[in-house]
């Protein structure tokens, strides 16, 4: 079957809406544990990218597994289905000219490596926020940590599952250490020149 799907070649193409959005498009992947803050540090930095005239959008986890990944479970290699799903996602909206920024756990080394191989290394930023269990725990947003202690949560991420650190992220937000606001503007001080054409 596979043999019979063809490509169709369009006339307007990414170069063109990316002219007539004035800006480059790219994918910002926010990846940490639950309660770490990516979603929070994402939504600050889309409000600011905004109010600048940047055409953007958020995929964010809880969201996404409620209509495209509603099929999905917690097992690894539904996880693993999950990213690439959004992965794929991701790839056409920045096709059409979109700075999309994407928060998700994300906790396997290489599901982020694949990430970068559909998107592809230029036009994706790997942004690691740095939580310490400790402290996701503390703050427990959604009440998840304490069901996972409770057992009432399999293959909690932090807790009865394991989360793959990145090892050179493009950027690292301590948030034990940063405020909200000092991560946003990293984050924006960082991006400016991709957002520039040439």
């Amino acid at each position: 079957m596979k043999e019979n799907i063809i490509a169709h070649n369009y006339q307007v193409s990414k170069a063109d809406r990316q002219e007539s959005n004035k800006h480059n498009s790219f994918l910002l992947w926010f990846t940490g544990l639950s309660g770490s803050g990516k979603s929070t540090i994402a939504n600050v930095v889309e409000q600011e990218l905004h109010k600048t005239g940047i055409k953007t959008y958020t995929l964010d986890g809880d969201n996404v597994r409620k209509g495209l990944n509603n099929d999905l479970t917690f097992a690894p290699e539904d996880r693993t289905e999950n990213i690439r799903r959004i992965a794929e996602t991701a790839n056409l909206m920045v096709d059409a000219g979109l700075v999309v920024l994407a928060a998700f756990v994300s906790p396997y080394k290489k599901d982020r490596d694949n990430i970068k191989n559909i998107v592809k290394d230029v036009n994706f930023v790997e942004i690691f926020i740095n939580t310490s269990v400790e402290e996701c725990e503390r703050r427990d947003v959604k009440g998840l940590y304490k069901k996972a202690r409770a057992g009432e949560i399999k293959n909690m991420t932090g807790i009865s599952a394991p989360y793959e650190a990145p090892e050179n992220p493009d950027i690292e937000i301590k948030t034990e250490n940063q405020t909200v606001e000092e991560a946003v503007q990293e984050i924006i001080k960082f991006i400016i020149p991709k957002l520039n054409r040439q």
